[in-house]
């Protein structure tokens, strides 16, 4: 993907807090006419991407707290970019993890509203529309 310039690079996704992944898939489908992108299941919880507009894909994501929505920005290098913010004053919200397509940050804006970074450095990988179990 190319990635914008702007300092937040492109909005990729929307995760979506879910208490019940597999009604709520079943709404963005049936009722709004979304299209299933992928579902995967690991770890103890499953999240569904789907497309519902010309936008960021909407994860609807089982380990996150419903309502809630958390933005996920990809950056062209995660570490140029955390070096950048941080020169600036900016703190991540705990240590860097891992997400299906690469390393990635949580922070926080000054109200307490949760955004992530990430690096996609395996771009394809939930693309197949595959599910794992585990």
């Amino acid at each position: 993907m190319n990635v914008a310039k702007g300092p937040l690079g492109v909005l990729r996704f929307l995760y979506v807090g879910s208490s019940d992944v597999g009604k709520d898939l079943e709404y963005y489908t049936t009722i709004l006419e979304a299209k299933k992108v992928w579902d995967f299941t690991s770890m103890g919880t499953r999240v569904v991407a789907v497309q519902v507009c010309s936008g960021p894909l909407l994860l609807l994501a089982g380990h996150r707290p419903a309502p809630s929505v958390l933005p996920v920005f990809e950056v062209g290098n995660l570490k140029a970019a955390v070096k950048d913010f941080k020169s600036r004053g900016w703190q991540p919200d705990g240590e860097e993890f891992e997400i299906p397509n690469g390393p990635c940050f949580l922070f926080k804006d000054p109200s307490g509203n949760q955004m992530a970074l990430f690096q996609d450095v395996r771009p394809r990988l939930l693309d197949s529309g595959f599910r794992v179990t585990g």
